[in-house]
């Protein structure tokens, strides 16, 4: 008995590497430079401010906001700072769409007036630092922050037409802040990433109607993106 257990002490004295775990890529955060892509889908929805009358009104009511899924897609150029810090450029297209529901105004004639379908396509171009923590095996989590402009391509800005014909206008471009946190996973060929932002813009994005007593903008004094994304990156 006690020779047999001898020699499993032996055994494993000799091939302690048996039981460690393999690391995945292990150069792969020692690049200088380096490119991925990412996928996802997000969820906007609009922060409005009123004006100061609007909300002394006995009848006042915020805009509802209802959120739609859309998508996102696009590059990644990834600059190595140090072992814990990376400033990483990510342009990519944010599609989005959310629904605005507003109060019964008396000034409505017909119920449709009270819907409005907002549908953004954005050219999203973000600028981020990415700070990480020590890797653990094939795993690393890591936080993220920066800013970021974005190109609404759908955003109506110079069309003549408002929403007394049926058109909501927005500003063609608006910047943001954006926030996030998410994991890194290290597979054979490749890194694993996903992530969940929070994108925050600063910049009025409402286009108001000709007519400033306009039931639809007229008591609106600054509307403001806000949205949520589930990003999944590839590197």
């Amino acid at each position: 008995m006690g020779f047999l257990l001898f020699v499993l002490i032996q055994l494993h004295a000799q091939y302690p590497t048996v039981r460690e775990r393999v690391n995945n890529l292990p150069t792969f955060d020692n690049k200088i430079i380096h490119f991925g892509y990412f996928l996802g889908y997000n969820q906007y929805d609009f922060k409005f401010e009123y004006i100061d009358s609007y909300y002394k009104d006995l009848q006042y009511k915020d805009i509802a906001v209802i959120p739609k899924k859309g998508f996102v897609v696009g590059m990644i150029g990834d600059l190595r700072i140090n072992n814990f810090l990376n400033l990483r450029f990510e342009p990519g297209l944010y599609y989005s769409q959310r629904e605005l529901v507003y109060p019964e105004y008396t000034e409505f004639t017909k119920e449709s007036d009270r819907y409005r379908d907002i549908k953004s396509t954005y050219i999203h171009l973000p600028l981020l630092f990415k700070v990480n923590t020590l890797r653990i095996n094939n795993f690393r989590p890591f936080i993220l922050g920066g800013f970021s402009t974005d190109f609404n391509l759908s955003s109506n800005q110079k069309n003549r037409d408002d929403n007394s014909g049926n058109v909501f206008r927005t500003t063609s471009n608006n910047l943001n802040y954006e926030l996030g946190f998410g994991f890194e996973f290290y597979l054979y060929y490749f890194k694993f990433s996903p992530s969940l932002r929070g994108l925050f813009s600063f910049q009025n994005e409402l286009v108001n109607d000709n007519d400033p007593d306009s039931p639809w903008t007229g008591k609106i004094l600054n509307m403001f993106s806000r949205g949520v994304a589930i990003i999944i990156t590839f590197e």
